[in-house]
């Protein structure tokens, strides 16, 4: 269930305890958690409400909303979403009642510097992510770049990579669940853990994955783009020398 930042931090701080949404079926489990951009969320509860008639200025104010009006309002028919997390995915009401269980675990994670065990544990993880990625490894060059590159949009990156935008940032928040990676208002940057990690990786196999800045993030950062290997005269990844061991 989509729950927007302002919602989540409703919940956070108490002010938000229920959500209401149009289904087909109920779309989260009682007694379940959901990681949002506010921490842990637990759903207490989840009701169908039969008669919109019966709803108040209560229900709407305890679901982050001005009145019941709104409430009905956002609830009111119309074109469905059918999409699986869609907030009008049915013909039925229901009411989710919820409430904050707890910080975001990978706060504390990506602020944990590994020992060798669990550089181990990480390495194995990551491994894991090349392996499953058809075109190849891909985990090294995203993390390298996002330590010369914080806070730059992503989408340079998906244009030096020549990846559509949305995979490239599902394949980021794999890192980001392994606490490697920091999503900003704008682009990422290395979590401590993720820092100790790549440097790890950079002094065991160094150059092993050539090391790439484009020509539009060296204009957006003020810094020159990167005479290393792998990159052509336009900026472009020499993809021939990215195969190269």
């Amino acid at each position: 269930m989509l729950l927007p930042k302002p919602i989540a931090e409703g919940v956070r701080a108490g002010t938000v305890t229920l959500a209401f949404r149009r289904w087909d079926m109920p779309r989260v489990k009682v007694g379940s958690t959901q990681l949002t951009a506010a921490g842990v969320i637990t759903f207490d509860a989840v009701d169908q409400i039969f008669d919109p008639a019966t709803l108040s200025d209560d229900d709407a104010v305890a679901a982050g909303l001005p009145n019941v009006a709104a409430l009905r309002k956002r609830l009111a028919g119309g074109p469905v979403n059918r999409g699986p997390r869609g907030g009008k995915g049915g013909d039925k009401i229901y009411r989710v009642r919820m409430r904050w269980a707890g910080e975001d675990p990978r706060i504390a994670l990506r602020n944990a510097v590994p020992d060798a065990a669990e550089l181990a544990q990480i390495s194995a993880a990551v491994a894991a992510l090349d392996v499953g990625k058809k075109s190849g490894p891909w985990t090294r060059p995203i993390l390298e770049w996002i330590r010369d590159h914080p806070g730059v949009v992503s989408k340079e990156l998906a244009a030096l990579l020549a990846r559509d935008l949305l995979p490239m940032k599902a394949d980021i928040r794999k890192l980001k669940a392994l606490g490697l990676t920091i999503s900003l208002e704008v682009g990422y940057r290395l979590s401590p853990r993720g820092e100790a990690y790549l440097a790890a990786v950079e002094q065991a196999n160094p150059g092993a994955i050539p090391r790439v800045m484009p020509r539009a993030v060296a204009r957006a950062t003020g810094r020159s783009p990167s005479t290393t290997a792998g990159r052509s005269p336009d900026g472009s990844i020499d993809r021939a020398a990215r195969r190269t061991p």
